[in-house]
């Protein structure tokens, strides 16, 4: 059975027999979905001080707003990312 390790993985279905047929052949990462999971708890997390370029946080800032979301989680799930490829 494949897995998935990163939500870009998955493909966009045509139709739902496609995709039916996609998932009974494929399964996710345990990691994936624990990593989606909002943690609602603020004491295990810090707040860390970055500085950036002003243009490049304008274009982080306009590349979230694209993507409907908050350029700060954005830029957090951007390092989860790498942070697991890493690993």
């Amino acid at each position: 059975m494949r897995v998935i390790k990163n939500w870009r993985d998955i493909p966009h279905f045509e139709t739902p027999e496609l995709e039916r047929e996609f998932w009974s052949e494929t399964s996710l990462d345990p990691r994936l979905m624990n990593s989606s999971v909002l943690k609602t708890d603020n004491r295990e997390s810090m707040t860390v001080t970055l500085r950036f370029d002003p243009k490049m946080l304008a274009r982080i800032k306009r590349l979230a707003r694209s993507r409907y979301l908050n350029y700060q989680s954005m830029i957090k799930q951007w390092l989860g990312e790498r942070l697991e490829k890493e690993m």
